[in-house]
């Protein structure tokens, strides 16, 4: 019913092969990931700051000048998505501190996207707002700002992606001059208007979601997946809270993808945006709720496991797809040649998808031979000993046709020999099909977990957002840097 809804999963004919395992590369996982961009050889040092400042161009250049919306796809005529926009809030910032903008320029930006977002129309109309109860709709008119269409929901995850960055530029446009004011008293208005209670039809869970004509979606937030910043978000707010026993409900799923897969026990999400999206705005190193602490394992050495366990899948391949292996991996939701079904020479077949949530777990495997940079891009904060030979390696062996300006292409796919036209993308002849346009849900993990990973940049700036640390009390976080002094 709802394009492009995250949540909406397929069954995979692979998933009677989720017993196979693989070793296991050191270091030990549990000691937490190297650090160091300073210490890479100076190729890879030079890798991954073009790719950072080609992902941030994607945001600058396509963003439209006169709301700050952001297209959900581009290069190419797209609606806009708010998820989209609050990656993009965010990465001004990155922008500003590497040099590629002037604070300036972040600033009018920023300004023209809070404003837009602070006065557009919310009410219940079918085509006539942009949002309802503080909410917002999932993609909207680049030109009119309204709701893109009635198949398009009132996300409560994509509205509280696109508050991640309305926080962080509270929190990061600090000083004393009358435009940053503004910024920090709009982006507290828009918080501050979000009705958390009310999009908790089946409290103390919140719906994914609401439209004027069938109402609130039947399904809520239930863990593991990138509803934790939903809960945070709307545990921390000053004006319309949800009460202390949600992020429990919310957590009390977890059991059902607590298990092994590729050899090690962890909290699982097949789709890699669910270890991601959250981790982009908030720094969950040494910090743990009453389940981590029962597990003895905190939501950041649980990703960098996810992370671990993808390429593993990718080394094992059981579905003998084609360029799977130990620097060739990562799956997440993304494009894909299209919704085909191709008959090879000896008479078996291979379904191939476009959008849809891929992804490698216990609970399923969805996997049509689509490779996503950004399952591994975004992934850099938790593990850059195998991210960063993956990414160096899938532009050393297919850039001519994944990476542009803008960095990688948002998918590619080896094992699609165009017998069959793709319903998106194009066909690289001796090499598969590569898509020709970037996402900016998938953009935005790449630069935000680049810059967490070099700098601690975004971490360090939501660490000082009051809301922030509310919501992670509240859910019973302690430990780390929420036991330091308010900064």
């Amino acid at each position: 019913m709802f394009k492009k809804l995250h949540r909406v999963v397929f069954a995979s004919a692979l998933a009677a092969l989720l017993t196979l395992g693989t070793g296991w590369p050191s270091p030990a996982l549990a000691k937490g990931p190297p650090s160091g961009f300073d210490a890479l050889p100076q190729q890879q040092r030079v890798m991954v700051d073009d790719l950072e400042k080609r992902t941030f161009q994607w945001f600058w250049d396509s963003a439209d000048a006169k709301t700050g919306l952001v297209p959900d796809h581009y290069p190419s005529e797209s609606f806009a998505s708010i998820a989209a926009v609050g990656f993009g809030l965010t990465a001004y910032g990155v922008g500003v501190e590497r040099g590629y903008i002037t604070r300036e320029q972040a600033v009018e930006r920023t300004l023209t996207t809070l404003r837009f977002f602070h006065d557009a129309p919310q009410d219940d109309s079918e085509d006539g707002a942009t949002g309802f109860h503080g909410f917002y709709y999932h993609f909207l008119n680049m030109k009119t700002g309204k709701r893109e269409a009635r198949w398009v929901e009132l996300s409560s995850v994509d509205t509280t992606l696109l508050l991640g960055g309305v926080l962080f530029a509270q929190s990061y446009y600090d000083r004393p001059t009358a435009k940053e004011k503004d910024i920090r008293e709009l982006a507290d208005a828009i918080y501050r208007r979000v009705e958390w209670t009310w999009m908790q039809p089946r409290a103390p869970l919140i719906s994914m979601g609401w439209t004027p004509g069938g109402m609130f979606i039947p399904h809520d937030w239930q863990g593991y997946d990138e509803g934790m910043l939903v809960y945070v978000l709307a545990l921390g707010s000053p004006t319309h809270p949800i009460s202390d026993d949600a992020w429990s409900a919310w957590s009390k799923t977890y059991p059902r993808t607590w298990g092994e897969f590729q050899g090690k026990t962890f909290l699982n999400f097949a789709p890699l945006f669910g270890h991601q999206y959250s981790h982009s705005w908030i720094d969950f190193r040494g910090i743990r709720d009453a389940w981590s602490r029962e597990h003895k394992l905190d939501y950041f050495d649980n990703s960098r496991l996810a992370t671990y366990t993808q390429r593993a899948y990718a080394i094992a391949n059981p579905g003998h797809w084609t360029g799977y292996g130990e620097n060739v991996w990562g799956l997440t939701a993304s494009n894909g040649p299209g919704d085909i079904v191709v008959k090879a020479s000896d008479g078996s077949t291979r379904q191939f998808h476009g959008y849809i949530a891929r992804g490698a777990g216990m609970e399923q495997i969805v996997d049509d031979g689509t490779i996503v940079p950004t399952a591994a891009g975004g992934s850099i904060a938790f593990a850059p000993e195998i991210v960063v030979p993956a990414l160096m390696e899938m532009k050393a062996r297919y850039g001519h046709a994944i990476y542009n300006q803008y960095g990688f292409v948002d998918a590619f796919n080896l094992s699609f020999d165009g017998k069959v036209a793709p319903t998106v993308g194009r066909i690289v002849p001796g090499m598969g099909w590569a898509d020709t346009k970037q996402l900016g849900i998938d953009q935005g993990p790449i630069v935000l977990m680049i810059e967490n990973w070099r700098s601690d940049f975004v971490w360090k700036v939501m660490r000082k957002n009051p809301y922030i640390r509310k919501g992670l009390e509240r859910a019973g976080f302690t430990g780390g840097w929420l036991d330091q002094a308010e900064q």
